[in-house]
This record gives structure tokens, C-alpha cells and sequence, in this order.
């Protein structure tokens, strides 16, 4: 727990009061500052104001004996695109950010109108995917019924903080990927009998997975 301490404290002094005292006053279109411990993002009206912050803040950092990350510091046109997208998928320029496990992008809302949506990240969806792996080995001889109750609380887990509006789409994704991994090792537990996928979906019949929930939705914090 100390580190993400230690970076909220340094940085509000580095880039916080920074930005606030010295950038933000001398920016001439609009501008903010999203910052998580140590990840942040900046966002410009105007790309002459970006350019000009990009060229002083690795040194603002290096005066701090800090530096930013190579592969995830980057200049990008993340603008609304215009007009409605063509038939069969969406239109307009195709950028998108990474930030706190989310992949950042345009996408239509259900109104029809272009909206920031998220999704998550392909390289946590690996990740999970990969320590739910892990897990299963070494707890695939482990009674059906404990197996269940663990891999469900893993998903549940999940969605306390991936379980976002507009996500459902990686919500399934993942436990369509968590089904085939279960039948994976369960079928390794013996050699002599081998779990077909007629098997295993009578056994999901018994121990279904719980099914993707959007926890955190942005039609139940809005009043009518």
C-alpha cells in the first residue's frame, strides 16, 4: 500500500499543483487533468496546447528524478467523429487510450449519438484469463461443487470493477473463454474418461456460471 501512497503525495506536488498554477493559465482552449496514483491523462481542446505541454513535461519529471513510460506516453487525436457511422460499423477516426484497465474509445450510444465508451484492456483480459488457468490446474482434482463456488466468486470479483456500461460484450467474452478452460482441466483430472462438451454443458446445467453483471451502469445513476 505504501507506493500508490508515496505516488499520490509526490505527484500532487509534481504534476498536480503543477498543472494547476503554471499549465492551466496559460493554455488558450480548455483543459484537464484525469489522474489514478500514478497514471494520468491530459486532455487539450486545442492541439497546439498539447504540443506545448509534451515538449516541457518529461522535463518537469526529470527535475523530480522521475520519468515518464516510453510505450504508454503518447500524443493522440482522440476527437468526436463526425456524423452518424455507416452501415455495418463504425465510422470516423479510429483512436483510442488505455487508462486503470480500460480500453477508451467512440462508440454509439443507445440514442444513437457518439459517446466515450470502455471496454477492457485485451492485455488484463489475458491476464485473468491466465491466473484462472493457473488456478484451474492446480485445482482441477478439487470437488465440482468447490471449484464452482471459486471460479464464480472470480468472475463476480471481475465485475465489481470491469462490470461497466458498454462493457457486457468482454463481461461474455470472458466467461465464454472461463468455460473452455474449466472443461480443459477437468478433462485432464483422468485419463479414462474424457469430458466431452455434451458432458460439460449438462454440468454447467448443475453449475452454471453466473452471468455478466454491469455493476457500475450509468442508466441507474441517471435520474429520470
Amino acid at each position: 500500500m505504501i507506493s500508490p501512497l508515496l505516488a499520490n503525495v509526490y505527484l500532487h506536488e509534481v504534476l498536480d499543483v503543477w498543472w494547476e498554477r503554471e499549465v492551466r493559465p496559460r493554455m488558450s482552449g480548455r483543459t484537464s487533468l484525469v489522474r489514478y496514483a500514478d497514471d494520468f491523462v491530459l486532455l487539450f481542446e486545442k492541439e497546439e496546447d498539447a504540443r506545448r505541454v509534451e515538449a516541457v513535461l518529461s522535463k518537469r519529471f526529470e527535475k523530480y528524478g522521475l520519468k515518464l513510460h516510453p510505450e504508454k506516453t503518447r500524443l493522440i487525436r482522440f476527437v468526436r467523429p463526425c456524423g452518424p457511422p455507416p452501415s455495418g460499423g463504425a465510422g470516423g477516426e479510429r483512436t483510442s487510450f488505455d487508462l486503470l484497465g480500460f480500453t477508451h474509445f467512440w462508440g454509439m450510444s443507445r440514442k444513437g449519438n457518439w459517446v466515450v465508451m470502455r471496454k477492457t484492456m485485451t492485455a488484463r483480459l489475458s491476464r485473468t484469463l491466465k491466473r484462472i488457468s493457473m488456478w484451474c490446474s492446480v485445482n482441477r482434482h478439487l470437488p465440482i461443487k468447490e471449484q464452482h463456488t471459486a471460479l464464480s466468486r472470480k468472475l463476480r470479483g471481475h465485475d465489481a470493477y470491469y462490470g461497466i456500461t458498454g462493457n457486457a460484450r468482454a463481461l461474455s467474452l470472458l466467461r465464454w473463454l472461463v468455460r473452455r478452460i474449466w472443461q480443459k482441466w477437468l478433462n485432464r483430472r483422468s485419463w479414462k474418461t474424457a469430458l466431452t462438451w455434451a458432458r460439460m454443458n449438462r454440468l454447467l446445467g448443475i453449475f452454471p456460471l453466473p452471468p455478466p453483471r454491469v455493476v457500475h451502469s450509468v442508466y441507474l445513476s441517471v435520474k429520470p
